[in-house]
């Protein structure tokens, strides 16, 4: 596998920093709040277990599965609830955990949907972002770095 790698854009040192500086933030925000964390599934898996595991303050976590993609690697626009979340979020504060920002069309979508199960608040949490694929806006309030397209 390593030698499909051209370059490191990232290194693994840089993530560690960049997770342990969202977690500490994340922290102090959400001090003697209720607080989920949701996250993305496939790709957030990695990301929000480091973050679960920095974060200081008691937390709550769960996991939905959407996309816009089907089969392909364009985003088609539509987006598909695939498996739902199994915790209760009403009256509580929420971080929608992504590793990638790319359109915004499925964070856009889901904040939306989780809306409607009147929480506290929904916020949102990415690892990583493409601001120049954005075709909506996103209003991203825990970002790790910008990567080029």
């Amino acid at each position: 596998m390593l030698e499909d790698v051209k370059k490191v854009l990232i290194t693994k040192a840089e993530i560690e920093v960049m997770v342990k500086r969202l977690a500490a933030q994340i922290s102090e925000d959400y001090e003697g709040k209720q607080l989920v964390l949701i996250g993305v599934m496939k790709g957030c898996l990695i990301f929000l277990a480091d973050l679960l595991r920095n974060i200081s303050i008691p937390v709550e976590f769960g996991t939905i599965t959407a996309s816009s993609y089907g089969s392909g690697t364009v985003s088609s626009g539509q987006i598909k609830i695939i498996n739902d979340i199994d915790v209760e979020i009403k009256g509580k504060d929420v971080i929608v955990v992504e590793d990638l920002v790319d359109t915004g069309l499925t964070l856009n979508y889901l904040k939306e949907f989780l809306t409607l199960r009147a929480p506290a608040s929904v916020k949102v949490c990415v690892a990583f972002d493409k601001p120049s694929r954005r075709k909506n806006p996103i209003d991203v309030n825990y970002k790790g770095m910008d990567i080029p397209d």
